[in-house]
């Protein structure tokens, strides 16, 4: 049976790249929101009021991805996906579709302390290579790791996720 390979973390957890691993190991693409994002939206992205203005596209895009998913799971092939589920209410509800269509879900939590992600997010920002999608800037890392909501423990054995440092 395929499987969703589902990754989760603040932003510089190690994500992209685990996700590139996990693609070569089951030889599963890897859906990324990050790159539908920047493909499709970064040209028109506002300079404020940027929070609402991204969570609209984030919704469709969520909605594609998971459209192209099934598609390949539907095929016996494995997905990895990257979806930005930052809040337990969007997991909760990405777990129920996932439950209500029967499908195989394998999920990975994967954490840093903030000063490390931050140093590999500046990192990322100057080398422009491997896993960089966007510049983030401190304001946009703050925003983000501010957003996150980690895993309850009663999230992580009831999920059973796989927690990774």
């Amino acid at each position: 049976m395929a499987v969703i390979y589902l990754l989760e973390g603040p932003v510089g957890a190690g994500k992209s790249t685990l996700a590139a691993r996990l693609s070569f190991e089951h030889k599963a693409p890897h859906l990324n929101l990050d790159e539908w994002m920047v493909t499709l939206f970064r040209p028109d992205r506002p300079e404020t009021d940027f929070l609402r203005w991204y969570q609209d596209r984030k919704a469709r895009c969520i909605e594609q991805i998971w459209a192209s998913a099934t598609a390949l799971l539907d095929l016996d092939i494995s997905v990895v996906l990257e979806l930005g589920l930052v809040q337990r209410a969007d997991r909760e509800a990405f777990y129920q579709r996932v439950d209500i269509e029967d499908r195989a879900l394998r999920i990975y939590l994967l954490d840093a302390p903030k000063d490390v992600r931050w140093a590999r997010v500046q990192k990322r920002n100057e080398e422009q290579a491997g896993t960089y999608r966007m510049a983030v800037n401190e304001q946009i890392f703050e925003m983000a790791n501010g957003a996150w909501e980690a895993p309850s423990s009663q999230e992580i054995q009831e999920r059973q996720i796989e927690t990774l440092p």
